[in-house]
């Protein structure tokens, strides 16, 4: 649905001849003239001629008020030289006075003067004719640029409608909603580790033809993350034609994972490619800077696909006139680089802000192929079925917090979908759902240290330290103790290293410890958690814990793959072993056992036959 359009190119006297004499009748009445006005149309185009030129075009110019300036400003320095009232309405909050009235106006504005349709009976007044724009240029400034509004703190609740519909005369009434925050920087880390080794223990299956998890992969998944999944899938159980959330996170790490190529399907189960066995002992943050670049130009998935509210996307003509997802999320990409690290950001006014800065996408090509319900009463391509914040920001929503998020990009603060977003309430068809997707609820967002890294605005990844509430007293023994309420960020961080003992107390653990090394964590940025909070020295046997587990968790190296292979006898092996052919690929392991890596698989095969010996598929 892209707005910008190239205008036929004209001058002054053919934009003023395409407007009729009752229109510029009142137009006159602004000019300063003396009495008796010209009333033949042509007499009036030459009187407005002569007062867009020099002083009198200035004197013009000032009687504008602010807004109309600035429309004046966005037209003229625009590439197109258009005016966008959309992009104008997302960056301003609002039209100039005067242009958005009907084609047939009986009042005039200064603004008439400026702006013109470029063909007649045109209801809205869109473009500057150039040698107009030549005259402006000089003295009209060029507009402000479109910024993300931002904030360093967090409200706990937002104010949603109580209702979707309001009759004519009542005023709408709000509900206070407690939001729930999740912070993903360290998270994503410790569930790229966990579900790498789900799925090398061969626990996730996929569907052999979408790539998408199983009900029951889902379900593992969620066990295994973080806190689990945003929400609580068994958290409600209703009939089928109630609407049910689902996964997000569990749904989405199976597909990131393939798109990176760190898992491939074989069978009916995802397997680790050679790269994802690599990323299990390799720094977690590089691995989610690959995944998240590599998603970008993803072909596996349509993530609108998700919004299952809205139908026709999977067949016919629907599917034909979607556009390519690795098209749109490149420039979401680049507009989430413009947010503020470590600031809290509405997604409303994120949206927003892409509107007013024109970072355009479309979801489809054709809008009337998309509905909901029916697709003849339900199509979107009816008015207001197909505005911004039902395609695109539907589309923004899903990638920002079923992707962005689960990867650790974006710190998330959300409500349940279920009527957080009604803005969808006036189509045909809607009065069954209770949101338009299970993203509706998504209502902050913030981009962290680890998603600068990844969108290529810090070339180094420097972990966020979680803000110090509470005390800690370290005691020699390992044991920790709490003085105060520990944030979130705090509990996640001893969660990492050390078990909770009791209430406010913690003792550091040798197998956490190794696991959080392994996945990527800096002891250092726990060894600085941990004196952030306690006036004394750090204990030397914690400090001597911290570097053994370092020195410990990274004594292993992980070196590829093998296949163990059982021979018939023992004396197969020897020969094996010993043959010069393929003496240098294996290695044994017991009387009849060898061991060969992966990837000298294929050699030894040809080598063994050459031999006279053959090996089944595995």
């Amino acid at each position: 649905m892209a707005r910008a359009f190239s205008p036929p190119p004209v001058t002054i006297f053919e934009a003023l001849s395409l407007l009729s004499a009752d229109i510029l009748r009142p137009m006159m009445g602004l000019l300063s003239m003396a009495k008796p006005l010209p009333t033949r149309k042509a007499d009036m185009i030459a009187a407005i001629e002569s007062h867009l030129a020099g002083d009198r075009l200035r004197k013009l110019w000032e009687a504008l008020d602010e807004m109309q300036r600035l429309a004046v400003s966005e037209a003229l320095h625009t590439s197109l030289g258009v005016f966008d009232r959309h992009r104008f309405k997302a960056k301003y909050n609002g039209l100039p006075v005067g242009f958005d009235t009907a084609a047939k106006r009986t009042t005039a504005s200064p603004l008439h003067f400026f702006l013109y349709s470029p063909q007649r009976y045109e209801a809205q007044p869109t473009i500057i004719p150039e040698e107009l724009a030549q005259r402006l240029r000089p003295f009209v400034p060029p507009p402000p640029e479109a910024e993300v509004a931002a904030h360093d703190d967090l409200s706990e609740a937002v104010e949603l409608p109580a209702s979707r519909y309001v009759r004519p005369g009542e005023k709408q009434t709000f509900n206070r909603v407690i939001l729930t925050r999740r912070d993903m920087e360290r998270v994503a880390q410790h569930d790229l580790i966990v579900v790498l080794r789900l799925i090398d223990g061969g626990r996730v299956a996929v569907s052999a033809s979408t790539r998408r998890p199983s009900t029951a992969a889902s379900r593992r998944i969620a066990e295994v993350l973080s806190g689990g999944d945003f929400f609580d899938p068994t958290a409600r159980k209703a009939p089928k034609w109630v609407q049910e959330i689902g996964p997000i996170r569990a749904f989405a790490w199976p597909c990131l994972l393939q798109g990176a190529r760190l898992a491939e399907l074989r069978g009916s189960k995802l397997a680790l490619t050679k790269a994802g066995r690599a990323a299990l002992s390799a720094p977690a943050a590089d691995t989610l800077r690959r995944i998240w670049k590599s998603w970008l130009g993803s072909t596996l998935l349509d993530e609108f696909s998700r919004v299952e509210a809205i139908k026709g996307q999977s067949r016919g003509k629907g599917r034909r006139s979607m556009t390519a997802a690795s098209g749109r999320r490149p420039i979401i990409a680049d507009a989430l680089a413009q947010c503020p690290v470590g600031r809290w950001v509405r997604f409303d006014d994120f949206s927003q802000f892409m509107e007013a800065a024109s970072f355009d996408f479309d979801v489809t090509r054709d809008p009337w192929n998309l509905y909901l319900l029916g697709p003849e009463h339900g199509s979107l391509g009816y008015d207001g079925g197909h505005e911004w914040s039902i395609l695109q920001g539907r589309y923004l929503l899903c990638l920002l917090f079923e992707y962005a998020a689960t990867l650790g990009l974006i710190d998330v603060a959300y409500t349940d979908p279920r009527e957080a977003r009604p803005d969808f309430a006036h189509m045909w068809g809607a009065d069954g759902l209770e949101y338009l997707s299970r993203y509706d609820g998504l209502h902050y967002f913030r981009l962290n240290p680890l998603g600068a890294y990844c969108l290529g605005l810090a070339e180094v990844y420097e972990p966020s330290a979680p803000a110090a509430r509470a005390e800690l007293t370290i005691y020699p023994g390992l044991w920790l103790q709490a003085t105060g309420t520990l944030s979130a960020d705090e509990r996640m961080m001893l969660e990492i290293y050390a078990n909770s003992e009791a209430d406010g107390v913690w003792r550091l653990d040798g197998d956490k410890a190794l696991s959080a090394i392994e996945s990527g964590h800096d002891p250092d940025a726990f060894r600085k958690f941990l004196a952030a909070r306690d006036d004394q020295p750090l204990p030397e046997i914690v400090d001597g814990f911290l570097r053994n587990a370092a020195r410990s968790a990274r004594a292993l190296t992980l070196q590829g793959t093998a296949l163990l292979i059982e021979c018939a006898d023992a004396d197969i092996a020897a020969r094996l072993a010993a043959d010069t052919g393929t003496a240098g690929l294996c290695v044994r392991a017991g009387e009849r056992r060898l061991v060969v890596r992966t990837a000298s698989e294929k050699a030894f095969r040809k080598a063994a036959r050459a031999l006279g010996y053959g090996m089944p598929p595995a």
